[in-house]
């Protein structure tokens, strides 16, 4: 009796510590919603980041031939709507 009786408490402080476990981590045994975690991929298999160049500004002769371009696209299309 004494050896069911020693089992039982095991059992009940391995569920306390169980419990204890899962208030401190914040999982509380449930997943909400939204994306997975990121795992952490080792450094050997990761692949350097090339920078980049920063990008290219317009001319404002650019700018303006793209801007008369779209206006004429804009105009054909309200013209063959009517």
């Amino acid at each position: 009796m004494a050896f069911d009786s020693l089992l039982h408490e095991i059992d009940a402080e391995i569920s306390r510590l169980r419990q204890a476990k899962a208030l401190l981590s914040g999982t509380n045994g449930h997943r909400g919603p939204g994306r997975p975690t990121k795992t952490v991929t080792p450094a050997k298999t990761a692949t350097p980041v090339k920078a980049s160049s920063p990008r290219g500004k317009l001319s404002p002769k650019a700018r303006k031939a793209i801007g008369d371009a779209q206006r004429a696209r804009w105009a054909k299309l309200k013209a063959t709507k009517k």
